[in-house]
């Protein structure tokens, strides 16, 4: 009998990679050991660390910026686990800020700058409302807690920024909430939004906004990327389609649950509309893998990441991945 490799795989337990950890679906000569991480800062910081997995969830832009740093332990596979629409994730003290418009100039929270999340959030916030991301003064902490946001140790702005750590004793929701801060953007709601009336969503009507903004853009955020340790991917460079058939397996499964709407797989009363909705706005899958049907999302993030001093360059998607077929 041929032995299969063991390999360990961190990642959220998400719908979409759940068979691999039931192991309906396994990858082809491997022994894949799932381990549920559901922080994500986690996983980057002990993969960035080098105390990680074999392979991971990673950050993109976090990824991408490696890259263009030459300085990435990693290959990354066109597998998505994580993307979402930001706008719900934008909040504002709304006795300074009532629309887009008015963030220019203000003082804004983010979690950690170079986040995938914020970096999605600035560019549409640039590109589709034209606020002037040079006026905003950005103050780095995490949303409800008087700490930063993980131990991460991303790659060097590449021209300074107008930034500061938060070192105010108070968490960004809560100088959101005194008036002390104009916005915050990030991954999480502050708390202060059960308790102060004048915290609220800069798009109150999120859904609407997000769904508005993928018929126009075709932009639907990925913030994750599935990454292996190069020093596997160099030993075996066959791994990489091995895995990426795995977790379409996967991800086709689970989709296949969704659509069997006879019994509700998720705890979600009216998903049978959400479900129906899902199909007519993105015409069929809405969490494709691969290069192409995410080009238009994948060059948008790539232009955020020069504007925003990130990366030296925009360079061509397919240079970020290794082949899957």
């Amino acid at each position: 009998m041929t032995l299969k490799t063991p390999l360990t795989f961190a990642c959220g337990a998400y719908d979409r990679t759940l068979p691999l950890m039931t192991r309906e679906v396994t990858v082809d000569g491997v022994d894949l050991n799932y381990i549920v991480v559901d922080e994500p800062r986690e996983i980057f910081d002990r993969m960035a660390g080098g105390e990680g997995f074999d392979l991971a969830e990673m950050s993109l832009s976090e990824f991408i910026c490696r890259h263009d740093a030459k300085q990435n332990p990693f290959v990354a596979l066109p597998v998505f686990p994580s993307r979402v629409f930001r706008h719900s994730m934008i909040t504002v003290n709304r006795k300074t800020v009532r629309k887009p418009a008015d963030l220019a100039g203000k003082r804004i929270g983010v979690p950690l700058y170079t986040m995938t999340a914020a970096v999605f959030q600035r560019g549409m916030l640039q590109h589709d409302h034209g606020v002037d991301l040079s006026s905003i003064h950005w103050v780095e902490g995490a949303t409800n807690a008087a700490t930063s946001h993980g131990d991460p140790t991303a790659m060097p702005l590449l021209k300074p920024v107008d930034l500061e750590k938060n070192t105010s004793g108070k968490s960004t929701g809560d100088l959101l909430a005194a008036g002390e801060l104009d916005a915050v953007i990030g991954t999480s709601l502050p708390l202060a939004m059960k308790t102060n009336p004048d915290v609220v969503r800069l798009f109150p009507d999120f859904r609407a906004a997000e769904q508005d903004y993928y018929t126009r853009t075709r932009i639907f955020p990925i913030m994750h990327v599935l990454v292996v340790q190069r020093e596997i991917y160099d030993r075996d460079p066959s791994i990489g389609p091995r895995l990426y058939k795995a977790f379409e397996e996967a991800k086709a499964l689970s989709r296949k649950r969704m659509m069997r709407l006879q019994t509700l797989s998720y705890m979600i009363p009216w998903m049978i509309a959400d479900v129906e909705e899902q199909e007519r706005i993105f015409g069929g899958d809405s969490w494709p893998y691969g290069v192409e049907p995410n080009r238009v999302t994948l060059e948008a993030l790539v232009t955020y990441l020069t504007e925003q001093n990130m990366i030296s360059k925009t360079m061509p998607i397919e240079e970020l991945f290794a082949p899957t077929t």
